[in-house]
């Protein structure tokens, strides 16, 4: 091979392992052009590492100093604002400007991810210092390049980098770069032939005496195929996949050794073979807790239900996670597994505890056509006690600006003054207690209140995923409705079931949600005391793809209220169907049972449900085409021939802390009258 031409065997840590087969590689020019070459362990990461990093480390490839490209970079960040900034930067010492030819031959289709990979080609307008500068990102940009093909999976491709007409590497370089400067910019020229693309061939999971490990992934499930696109990316991701499938079982201390990789030029596969340390089988060992300031280590290992000598088990630990993060005051959770089992056989693990500040405050806004607007503001306590308790108060101001049409002369401006407590572990670690008083003043279609409620329950967790609860429910308010003014009494005792497995409970992909809840009252305004509330709700989420690009949601509730006559339920304990939370496009309450003269009374009964298509067009901009369907009904059982249906379209910007969304729907049978359209805008998805 010339000086001046590069092969896969000058990417990163590969050119330590190369190594040809005698049969055919005699006489060929050195590289990737023999029959199969072998390729080390060390390829991948090193090479993917390079791929990945290549739009952090441009000023590796520089003779400035950290410091000066951080300034560079802050002085090119405001001349965004200030463009007078960019005229004034200080420039590059020596600088040596140079223009650029990248010509890609064999397969056009990696032309895009070798220009992206190309420090020559980005950094084109920033000029090196000096000639060394220019030589040194030069060479740097063949590594750069190998590493993009052996990502797209190309490994027999050709790379060839002309500097002012000589050899990038040719000894003489360096003065012919300082002879030509002087008469305008220096050329420079990157051919690359790609070669062939190739295909997985025979792929193995061994031990370190080369038998194959009991119970490794399958090619496919590691997404190394035979027949698929070699690329080097899905060799570093199956190693992920095989350390995570031992571990599922049950032994904590697997990892891969290394790996060969023979790329075979005369078929164009890659073989793989992965030599594993599967590792001994361990069972959990004893659980200790650091890290913890204001919270008491003992509540943390009340509720760690983890048991030692149970089988080790990567499952349950995100589980344990999941749960201890579900309380305010803890921040984050993370197990420091030992490097080596105890005399018991037995795996220890430290729980490393990062807290939240115990204090907070924020705010909240929600507008819709249909629904009326909202502003809120909130204090909160975490760990009020030192045992994970936390008190929330929360104000907020309502304006339905249309305002009442059963009560036409009722201020259309509302209020909720609420404080929230919850006190973890009150009987067990499993039980939990949560109570809520409130006063407010709630403006609706249907009726206007005013008044106060009082709700308490204690929660009983039975797994990860489930939860029940039984509680009190208490109201004494003033209503205003088509039919005049009451003071109805409530009291009731709800029982309540629940369940989530979703992965995020602001934007999921995967699982469902499910709740329940059955109220008899002992009163209930003028039905005194019998009637019993029914209603569920279940949610469920599919992603189609790994990357959790289109994802299909769906929903469905139902309720009843069993026992009495409609106008004998208070009127904010019935039934209403219409607006953002049921039935987009509608009104709010509107697709409910109206008086002859068309004022909305409300429902025994009612139905929804709903379906969306959560497609990401890219990481932070997503569509979602939706379909919603629902009624309220005078009857206890829902009449499903009396249905009303919407479509409509969302835009959503994802954000770390969830999806902020804006819905815009249409009735498809409108009710005359009613709205054409609803506009809704929130943070995170509708369900």
């Amino acid at each position: 091979m010339d000086h001046n031409e590069g092969s896969l065997r000058s990417g990163g840590g590969l050119r330590q392992g190369l190594k040809r087969r005698r049969s055919q590689a005699l006489g060929r020019p050195r590289g990737l052009r023999g029959p199969r070459v072998a390729l080390s362990h060390a390829c991948a990461p090193a090479l993917i590492a390079a791929v990945l990093l290549a739009a952090s480390d441009a000023r590796a490839q520089s003779t400035s100093s950290p410091a000066d490209d951080a300034a560079a970079f802050f002085d090119k960040a405001l001349a965004w604002f200030d463009p007078s900034r960019a005229k004034s930067a200080a420039p590059v010492p020596d600088a040596t400007p140079y223009t650029v030819t990248l010509n890609v031959t064999g397969d056009s289709s990696v032309r895009s991810a070798i220009t992206d990979a190309s420090n020559l080609q980005r950094l084109r307008n920033t000029a090196p210092s000096g000639a060394a500068g220019l030589v040194r990102r030069a060479l740097a940009d063949r590594e750069r390049i190998i590493a993009a093909l052996y990502a797209e999976g190309y490994y027999g491709g050709r790379i060839t980098i002309t500097v002012a007409g000589v050899p990038v590497d040719a000894p003489t370089v360096f003065e012919t770069v300082e002879r030509v400067r002087k008469a305008g910019p220096v050329p420079v020229v990157v051919d690359v032939d790609s070669g062939p693309a190739f295909t997985f061939g025979a792929v193995r999971v061994i031990d370190p005496a080369g038998r194959p490990v009991a119970g490794a992934p399958t090619p496919r499930e590691m997404r190394v195929i035979p027949g698929e696109r070699a690329r080097a990316t899905s060799i570093t991701a199956a190693e992920r996949v095989i350390v995570d499938r031992l571990r599922a079982q049950s032994r904590p201390f697997a990892k891969v050794l290394g790996k060969d990789v023979v790329a075979d030029h005369a078929s164009q596969t890659l073989d793989v073979t992965f030599k594993v340390d599967p590792g001994p089988v361990a069972i959990f060992g004893p659980f200790t807790v650091s890290g913890t300031k204001s919270v008491d280590p003992k509540f943390v290992l009340d509720r760690i239900d983890i048991r030692p000598g149970e089988p080790y088990s990567p499952e349950r630990l995100d589980a344990l996670r999941r749960r201890l993060a579900s309380y305010e005051i803890i921040g984050s959770v993370r197990f420091r597994e030992a490097d080596h089992l105890n005399a018991q056989g037995q795996l220890p693990i430290q729980v490393e505890i990062s807290e939240r500040e115990q204090h907070y405050v924020g705010f909240g806004a929600k507008y819709s056509n249909t629904d009326g607007s909202s502003a809120n503001a909130f204090w909160g306590a975490r760990n009020l006690f030192g045992g994970g308790e936390t008190l929330r108060l929360d104000a907020q101001l309502t304006w339905y600006a249309q305002g009442s049409d059963s009560v036409p002369t009722a201020d259309p401006f509302g209020y909720r003054l609420a404080a929230t407590f919850t006190k973890p572990g009150i009987l067990t670690a499993n039980e939990d207690l949560v109570a809520e008083a409130a006063a407010l003043r709630e403006v609706t279609d249907a009726y206007v209140r005013e008044g106060g409620t009082f709700t308490a329950a204690v929660k009983h967790r039975f797994n990860d995923d489930w939860n029940g609860q039984i509680g009190v429910d208490l109201e004494q308010s003033t209503v205003q409705d088509a039919f005049g003014t009451t003071d109805p009494f409530i009291a009731g005792i709800p029982l309540g079931l629940n369940a989530d497995t979703t992965d995020n409970p602001l934007d999921a992909s995967k699982g469902y949600k499910f709740s329940a809840t059955v109220e008899p009252f002992v009163a209930f305004g003028e039905s005194g005391a019998g009637p019993v509330m029914l209603k569920a709700q279940l949610s469920a989420y599919h992603a189609f793809d790994e990357d959790k690009r289109w994802i299909l949601a769906g929903r469905v509730a139902a309720g009843s209220i069993i026992g009495p006559e409609l106008l004998d339920v208070p009127a904010q304990r019935r039934f209403y169907v219409g607006g953002g939370g049921t039935l987009r496009g509608f009104d709010y309450q509107s697709a409910s049972p109206r008086t002859p003269t068309g004022l909305i009374v409300g429902g025994l009964s009612y139905f929804t449900a709903s379906t969306e298509l959560r497609v990401k067009i890219t990481d932070t901009i997503g569509v979602v085409p939706f379909f919603d369907m629902g009624a309220a009904f005078a009857s206890d059982v829902p009449d499903f021939s009396a249905m009303y249906y919407s479509v409509g379209l969302g835009l959503r910007y994802y954000t770390a802390v969830g999806p902020v969304r804006l819905d815009f729907a249409v009735p498809l049978n409108p009710i005359p009258g009613g709205s054409q359209y609803g506009v809704y805008l929130s943070l995170g998805q509708a369900f």
